[in-house]
């Protein structure tokens, strides 16, 4: 019998949140060129060669992971996935993946020239803490077998803990140093990039939790030790990164209990139980997507150089859809 291919019928909502998650990935849409970063020079040259250095290799790893989520995990996950609307959104989802790691190099040639960009592309290439985290999630991407919903869950589990627990160590220096004004225009990236990503960690998370509930009790508990047998090897590699990146300036201690909030975020959106103990976080990177609350107005830089549409500043509220989401799949 002949294979019937079907359109995707948007009329027809396969779900309760899928409309309502592919119109908040759509209104999010940005593009790095509409962010004047070159008003952060002045502050650039205020920063120490050891800040530099941190501030590029953050954003070099970062741009690593961008790249193996949008041509590798993204593409995968939406191959397997049956429904067509929600292989809509992980495209989508895909193609910003794109955006932000070409975001990253718009900071970098605005603040350096190119034989420190190579030094940077050649540190990624070579420091082993990122290159292991990045096989281990490719190797699970790369592992999904058709028809097979434990290994689709697997690579669903490992995007979650990409986009919503192994991203904040990078993230973390911009936000520090843009809430204390500095490096504004590329903190304001950092935010954007932050806010994509959550939707991301809440949408693959609910296609992680549907694929869950799904198994037999064996296999939940099977899927369950998977979760965290794999979160404690990528946070041991993760506390080696820190180290390694973060040593120099001091903050390591700080990064390492960020890392540890967003772990158990990560968990939240899989609908599984935290593993971390409560922290106080550092509150200036806490507040980095609070931009009304900042002694500084992050958008009026962006406002009068966005080329496209009306750009409004981040709020709370910007966030609240998610943390009702994933309180309403952890009930």
């Amino acid at each position: 019998m002949n294979k019937v291919y079907e359109a995707v019928n948007w009329d027809r909502p396969s779900n309760d949140y899928i409309e309502m998650l592919w119109n908040q990935n759509t209104s999010q849409f940005w593009l790095d060129t509409e962010i004047p970063v070159s008003k952060d020079l002045k502050t650039w040259d205020t920063l120490s060669d050891e800040e530099k250095l941190v501030f590029m290799r953050v954003l070099g790893g970062l741009t690593l992971l961008d790249t193996e989520q949008g041509n590798v995990g993204m593409p995968m996950i939406a191959m397997h996935v049956k429904d067509q609307q929600k292989k809509a959104v992980l495209i989508f989802q895909a193609a910003m993946e794109e955006i932000h790691a070409k975001s990253y190099s718009t900071i970098f040639t605005t603040v350096a020239d190119q034989s420190k960009i190579d030094n940077i592309f050649q540190w990624v290439k070579e420091e082993p803490h990122l290159q292991k985290k990045t096989k281990w999630i490719d190797d699970i991407y790369k592992n999904i077998q058709p028809n097979d919903d434990y290994s689709l869950y697997q690579a669903m589990v490992a995007s979650v803990f990409l986009e919503s627990f192994l991203f904040y160590s990078g993230f973390f220096y911009p936000l520090y140093i843009s809430g204390q004004g500095k490096m504004v225009a590329s903190g304001e990236i950092i935010k954007l990039i932050l806010r994509d990503e959550s939707v991301h960690g809440v949408f693959v998370g609910l296609l992680a939790q549907e694929l869950y509930q799904s198994f037999s009790p064996e296999k939940q508990q099977e899927a369950k030790e998977f979760v965290y047998t794999f979160l404690n090897t990528l946070y041991e590699n993760e506390v080696g990164y820190t180290e390694t990146v973060y040593d120099s300036i001091n903050l390591t201690h700080e990064v390492k209990k960020y890392v540890r909030y967003n772990a158990n975020k990560a968990l939240m959106n899989i609908g599984m139980e935290p593993h971390f103990e409560e922290e106080d976080i550092n509150p200036v990177v806490l507040n980095g997507i609070r931009t009304e609350t900042s002694t500084h107005d992050f958008f009026s830089t962006k406002g009068k150089g966005y080329q496209k549409g009306k750009v409004e500043p981040l709020r709370d509220e910007d966030f609240a859809f998610v943390n009702e989401l994933v309180e309403q799949s952890s009930n």
